[in-house]
C-alpha cells in the first residue's frame, strides 16, 4: 500500500464565528482507504501558515507507506530542519498526517486506534464543560456578573456536567478580553470580580462540582499567586496556564505558592518540550493537543512519560470533531487520564456539521467510539464549501 494523494482542507463555518476554522488533512492510498487528521490551529492567527506547512509535508508523503507511521513521524522531525525544533505551527501539520495515518492503519486493520494502542484502560471518559465565561449554551457573549457566571454553571451542570471549567478574569466589567492589565500586581478590583464569579459558580454547584480555573496565560508569576491564593478556598480543581507556558521553572515557583494543582500544555509541542516539566514535576495535569504535539504518535509517548511522574493527563481539545474523535481513542488507553475537554465549539451546530458523527457525553460521560480507525469522517457539504481546497497528487 502506497500514499497516492494529500487533500488540505480548510472549512469556513459561515453561519458561525469566521475567526474559528479548523483544517484538516485527508490522505488517499492505492488500496481505496483514506485517512483523516486536523490540523490543530483552528483559532489564534496561525491558520493559514498550518495549511502552508501541511502542503509543504503533504508533498513528502507521496509513494510512501502508510502503514510505517513512526518513520514518518522521524522524517518530519529530522529531515525539514524546522521539524526539529517544533512549534506549533510544524508540529500541528505533523499531528494532522499522523492522526490521518493512524486512521488509515485502523481501517486497514479493521479496528479502532485505541485497540492499536493496547486497548482500554477506560470503559467511560469523563468530560467537562469548557470555557463557561461565555455561556454553556451556545450564546457564545461574554460573562460579566456573577450570576451570568452563575447561570453557566446550572445550564452545564442541567447538560449532565459534574465539572466546569471558567476563565474568571480574562473579561474586564466593561466586557472587554484581555482589556485590563492581569501582570505585575492585581488590584484589589480584579481579585474581587474574579472571586465573585468564582464563588457564584461553587454556590450553584457546591462542593459536588469540580470547578477548573483557566487563565490562559494572562497572569504571571506575581498575579498567579495573588490570585491563586484567594481562589484557594473554593476548592480548585485545578489552575490552568497561570503563566507564560513555556515558564517551567516559574510554573516550580506557583506550585510552592499556590495549593491547587497546575496544568498547561495545549502550547507545548512534543516529548522535549514537556519534559523540563516532568523534571520539575512543576505540573501535576498536562494538557497536550494531539492536534498540535506531534499527533497520536508523538502524544501517546508524552502521556506515557507524564505517568511515569506521576502526572495526569487532560487532552486539550478546541477543534472540530475530528480532533474530539482522535482524543478519545488515546484517553481510552491511558492509565493517567483525568477528565475530557467539551469545549464551546463543541456544541455549536457550525461545528458539530462538518463532520458525519457526533460524540458527545451522556450525562457527562463519553463511550470511545468502536468504527475503524479514529472514528469519524467529513461530511461531503464541507467539502463542497470548504474556504481552501488543495489536492496534492502523484504526477
Amino acid at each position: 500500500m502506497k500514499i497516492t494523494g494529500v487533500e488540505i482542507i480548510r472549512s469556513y463555518p459561515k453561519k458561525g464565528k469566521p475567526k474559528w476554522r479548523p483544517a484538516f488533512v485527508r490522505i488517499h492510498t492505492d488500496a481505496g482507504i483514506d485517512g483523516l487528521g486536523e490540523i490543530g490551529l483552528a483559532y489564534g492567527t496561525a491558520q493559514d501558515a498550518g495549511v502552508g506547512q501541511a502542503q509543504d509535508f503533504a508533498r513528502m508523503l507521496l509513494g510512501k507507506d502508510p502503514l510505517r507511521i513512526e518513520a514518518i513521524w522521524d522524517m518530519f522531525h529530522r529531515k525539514t530542519f524546522w521539524g526539529m525544533s517544533g512549534g506549533a505551527v510544524c508540529f500541528a501539520a505533523m499531528s494532522a498526517i499522523d492522526i490521518a495515518l493512524w486512521d488509515i492503519k485502523g481501517k486497514y486493520m479493521n479496528q479502532p486506534v485505541y485497540q492499536l494502542l493496547g486497548g482500554k484502560t477506560n470503559e467511560k471518559i469523563r468530560g467537562y464543560a469548557s470555557q463557561i465565561q461565555n455561556g454553556w449554551k451556545g450564546n457564545g457573549y461574554r460573562h460579566i456578573q456573577p450570576e451570568e457566571y452563575a447561570q453557566a454553571a446550572r445550564d452545564a451542570i442541567a447538560a449532565g456536567f459534574d465539572a466546569v471549567k471558567v476563565d474568571p478574569i480574562g473579561i474586564d466589567p466593561n466586557g472587554g478580553w484581555m482589556d485590563w492589565n492581569t501582570r505585575g500586581i492585581l488590584s484589589q478590583e480584579q481579585l474581587d470580580v474574579a472571586e465573585a464569579r468564582v464563588a457564584a459558580i461553587r454556590e450553584v454547584g457546591g462542593e459536588g462540582l469540580d470547578i477548573i480555573v483557566e487563565l490562559h496565560a494572562l497572569t504571571d508569576t506575581n498575579t498567579a499567586i495573588q490570585l491563586g491564593r484567594r481562589l484557594e478556598q473554593y476548592n480548585v480543581y485545578y489552575l490552568e496556564e497561570p503563566t507564560q507556558p513555556l515558564n517551567d521553572k516559574l510554573f516550580g515557583v506557583i506550585a510552592r505558592e499556590v495549593k491547587m494543582p497546575l496544568a498547561a500544555g495545549e502550547r507545548i509541542h512534543s516529548r522535549w518540550g514537556f519534559r523540563p516539566f516532568f523534571e520539575e514535576r512543576s505540573l501535576s495535569i498536562i494538557q497536550p493537543d494531539l492536534c498540535n504535539c506531534g499527533g497520536i504518535t508523538e502524544g501517546k509517548k508524552i502521556c506515557d512519560m507524564a505517568h511515569v511522574y506521576d502526572i495526569g493527563v487532560q487532552l486539550h481539545v478546541c477543534g472540530s470533531p475530528v480532533s474530539n474523535a482522535a482524543a478519545l481513542q488515546v484517553e481510552a488507553v491511558i492509565p493517567n487520564f483525568v477528565i475530557h475537554e467539551v469545549h464551546e465549539y463543541a456544541i455549536e451546530p457550525y461545528n458539530i456539521e462538518l463532520c458525519k458523527y457526533d460524540y458527545q457525553p451522556v450525562n457527562g460521560y463519553y463511550s470511545v467510539p468502536d468504527l475503524h480507525g479514529i472514528g469519524q469522517e467529513l461530511t461531503e457539504k464541507a467539502v463542497k464549501e470548504a474556504e481552501i481546497y488543495i489536492n496534492i497528487k502523484e504526477d
